[in-house]
């Protein structure tokens, strides 16, 4: 169940319509597909094949079209972090840096969990998402993303254009994705 919790209070929104409404306030989607239609290798394996890759993809096909068609996205891709993942501590330390984006950033969770904490009126509101999430931080939005105990998440990930996802930490510092 996603839920919000604010890390100055830690007054918490629990609850997929209580979510969505408060996000929607600020200009962030969120969305429940669910993954009740992936098979459970797919869900649970975490060292896909460029096939098994596609057939997530494809089992999305629609949501995925319709989205692409409504926010002009082009592409999509997915993203596993796990323990398999090489140099997983030192890639995490990067994506927990605050930051933002020229494009909008967009999650699909399909397995696993995280949090993505997004500075909202001077606050920080961590956006804890799982298996059948889909949240999108709007292009601007300063946040980050961190791991939770589970350590491990995957996603689809989908793009106006590579460049758009590029990390803009402050005004003088870019990271891109080979990062």
């Amino acid at each position: 169940m996603p839920k919000i919790v604010f890390r100055d209070t830690g007054e918490t929104i629990e609850g997929v319509e209580a979510v969505k409404e408060f996000l929607e306030k600020y200009g962030v989607t969120y969305e429940r597909w669910g993954v009740e239609r992936l098979p459970k290798e797919l869900r649970e394996n975490y060292e896909l094949t460029e096939e098994e890759q596609q057939a997530i993809i494809d089992a999305y096909k629609e949501e995925l079209e319709k989205l692409k068609k409504e926010k002009g996205y082009v592409t999509e891709d997915i993203v596993v972090l796990s323990d398999k993942t090489p140099n997983l501590d030192a890639l995490m330390e990067k994506f927990k840096r605050e930051h933002h984006h020229i494009d909008d950033e967009v999650r699909f969770v399909v397995d696993g969990s995280g949090i993505f904490p997004i500075k909202i009126e001077g606050r920080i509101a961590e956006v804890h998402v799982g298996p059948g999430d889909l949240i999108v931080v709007p292009a601007g939005a300063r946040h980050w993303f961190e791991l939770d105990e589970q350590r491990k998440i995957k996603c689809i990930r989908v793009f106006k254009t590579p460049a758009g996802w590029e990390a803009i930490y402050n005004e003088n510092e870019k990271a891109t994705m080979n990062d």
